[in-house]
């Protein structure tokens, strides 16, 4: 039904989206800012690529395993109970030949949203630059063209108004490692049309992803309304001085029997999303606030090159074996 999708940014989550696109059948093309920033998505879609055939090579070893029906990607894998190691084999030669033929990458943005179907918005979390980009778009993109933003916690009704079409633009936020966690939040505002919901539901069980829809504006949709806070809970324990982010991230995995602790998921969310979410609220311009303490401390890291198990270190090191 959407054969075509543009993903505007090649970030952590954007590339993941069009992977996920691209494996499902669809063509696929990233607008990116500039030959540096291919130089930067690049190694995020071959890292995200070979994550994906990794998963299948692992749900290959679980059937049989009582825990597969646990631990298998849904997003790869729409039907576990009938699922074989022919079948895997299968899923596996299909996306090697769609990573080939599917993905393609333009600095023209009037290339990328000629022909789409859907557009799927996926910049860093600032309002400024996705006005530009929204104001950018809006006569390059075809009357048919639904639009949607990923915004981890800006609502659709703050850019509406920049889209030049209020009544097919909503949110469509992803979490990550989306072969695995595959939810796909859908959210509108006062103006979407209800056939624009229709739509994107439909677009997110063509991908294989869940839609979670909304029934009204919250910022950050449902799970990351409950993320964020826990997120900012240990980023503060840690801008006070009260523990460690390793100590803290034990502490939680002791205590809840959970995977991974705040740090690791920040890890692998990104530290430049971190910080770019801390850093817009107002309490981080105030030196006194210990916001303004979370900003410098996460800023200090970037700074760094330690942004998350994409750069090789964030809070914890990867390039160790």
């Amino acid at each position: 039904m959407y054969p075509n999708v543009t993903i505007i940014g090649g970030g952590v989550l954007g590339t993941q989206i069009g992977l996920m696109c691209a494996y499902t059948g669809h063509n696929v093309t990233f607008w990116l800012r500039s030959e540096g920033s291919i130089g930067r998505t690049q190694p995020k879609i071959d890292h995200y690529s070979a994550a994906m055939t990794q998963a299948l090579d692992q749900a290959k070893a679980l059937i049989g395993n009582p825990m597969g029906a646990f631990l298998y990607p849904r997003g790869l894998v729409p039907d576990w109970k009938s699922a074989t190691p022919e079948s895997i084999d299968a899923l596996k030669a299909g996306w090697e030949k769609n990573r080939k033929e599917l993905l393609h990458i333009t600095l023209d943005m009037a290339e990328a949203c000629k022909d789409a179907d859907i557009v799927i918005e996926a910049m860093t979390e600032d309002p400024k630059q996705k006005i530009d980009i929204f104001t950018r778009m809006k006569d390059l993109m075809p009357e048919k063209t639904i639009l949607c933003t990923n915004s981890s916690t800006l609502l659709p009704s703050m850019f509406a108004e920049y889209t030049g079409r209020p009544e097919k633009f909503c949110s469509l936020h992803f979490a990550n490692e989306i072969w695995k966690s595959n939810t796909a939040e859908i959210m509108g505002h006062p103006g979407t049309a209800k056939e624009t919901m229709e739509a994107v539901t439909a677009f997110a069980k063509d991908i294989n992803m869940i839609p979670l829809v909304l029934h009204k504006e919250q910022p950050g949709y449902i799970l990351n309304s409950m993320l964020v806070p826990f997120l900012e809970s240990a980023e503060m324990l840690w801008a006070k001085g009260v523990a460690d982010p390793q100590t803290i991230d034990l502490t939680w995995k002791l205590a809840t029997s959970a995977p991974a602790g705040p740090f690791q998921i920040m890890d692998i969310v990104g530290l430049k999303t971190c910080y770019d979410i801390v850093s817009m609220k107002p309490e981080a311009k105030d030196e006194n606030s210990v916001y303004y303490k979370v900003s410098a401390m996460l800023k200090e890291k970037l700074d760094k090159g330690e942004g998350g198990v994409n750069s090789g270190k964030g809070f914890y090191d990867y390039t160790k074996k």
